[in-house]
């Protein structure tokens, strides 16, 4: 689709925000405006190269042409994340989460990190956003085609990007004061009771496809929920995670010698572990052989891209326990993932390896 300028009577200004199947060019100067990067000259035209949608929103890529005389450096292409078309009411609020994380936290960060971000507007009532961001496709690519994992290589430049991003928030004072909330004693209950009944659920769905003893399982760790909360509540060690850390969320330089791993779709991030984001990776997606082979070797490294980046008084055996303890708390991901009704080829799968990263870990022992 080609949109250009309108010629004659001025348009009547867009909405706020943007919509893939009505992207103009007025509309983008005004994004590009409002997010301080156009003070001279306009968009004159846009081609939209490509769009779809996704699980939570419509991401389409942008490509524009400027006016004479606009600002240098402005970006000949762009990527849009907007509201789905069809959304599940179940999960407009992650989408909004993202947009919270771009307002809020990203503009916070070192470069090269996250993709960098032009403009962000959202209607909160009508549950509707857009994000206009930095397009990365000619710079980096997603690091394998699901469910491949990536070469041992590229998972150790994805550790080392965790690493870096987890330090630049460890233990930093701005942490459920400036940024992102920590749960307090009465929503850790709820975060609780709301477990129950979506387990609850869970098991009615599978019926005699989940064993006794896993069931078992599951009601240990809910009968040991305040126990496993405790590093959560200590507030030490603690951090900015991602918290939908898998792969596939992660792009890789086509560059690597001289570009670094970019982490995209924010719309899980929380305050917690930092290795809850390495449980979600290996723990939840990969096979026990690989995880086996890999999983020792990558927390090492990890571990030591912390110590680089500055992280103190965080020994190798504390970061041990709390990625095991990490590994527990992935045992919520399938129930969640069920309960939002998203199928059984997403979180199947999931189930059978992070029961088997928990017994493989010994997690039993964690537990009342």
């Amino acid at each position: 689709m080609i949109r250009g300028a309108s010629n004659g009577e001025p348009p009547p200004p867009p909405s706020e925000v943007l919509k893939p199947d009505g992207i103009t060019p007025e509309g983008l100067t005004i994004a590009l405006q409002r997010g301080g990067h156009l003070s001279r000259g306009r968009v004159e035209r846009v081609v939209v190269e490509s769009s779809r949608a996704t699980l939570l929103s419509t991401v389409a890529r942008l490509r524009l042409e400027y006016s004479p005389g606009t600002d240098a450096q402005l970006p000949a292409r762009l990527f849009l994340k907007a509201s789905h078309p069809d959304p599940k009411p179940e999960l407009v609020a992650s989408s909004l989460k993202e947009v919270a994380f771009y307002e809020t936290v990203a503009r916070l960060m070192p470069h090269a990190i996250v993709p960098h971000c032009y403009d962000v507007a959202r209607d909160p009532g009508a549950g509707i956003f857009h994000l206009l961001l930095e397009d990365l496709a000619e710079t980096h690519f997603i690091v394998t085609e699901w469910p491949l994992p990536p070469t041992v290589e590229q998972c150790e430049r994805i550790i080392d990007a965790y690493a870096r991003f987890h330090a630049v928030w460890w233990n930093d004072p701005r942490l459920g004061v400036q940024v992102g909330t920590f749960m307090d004693e009465a929503a850790l209950g709820q975060w609780r009771e709301h477990f129950q009944a979506r387990f609850a659920g869970f098991v009615d769905r599978l019926g005699d496809r989940f064993s006794p003893g896993r069931r078992r399982i599951y009601e240990r760790v809910i009968a040991s929920w305040w126990k496993l909360l405790g590093r959560y509540r200590s507030r030490e060690h603690l951090t900015l995670v991602h918290g939908d850390a898998h792969v596939w969320n992660s792009m890789y330089p086509r560059a690597p010698a001289t570009d670094s791993v970019r982490l995209i779709d924010w719309d899980a991030w929380r305050l917690d572990l930092g290795v809850q984001d390495l449980a979600y990776m290996m723990a939840v997606h990969w096979y026990p052989e690989r995880r086996r082979r890999l999983e020792t070797t990558l927390v090492r490294r990890y571990h030591e891209g912390l110590l680089t980046h500055g992280v103190t008084g965080y020994d190798f055996g504390a970061l041990w326990l709390d990625y095991r303890l990490s590994v527990v708390w992935q045992l919520r991901v399938p129930v969640w993932q069920s309960s939002v009704k998203l199928g059984p080829w997403i979180w199947w799968s999931h189930l059978e390896r992070v029961l088997q990263a928990f017994e493989d870990l010994g997690c039993e022992e964690l537990l009342d």
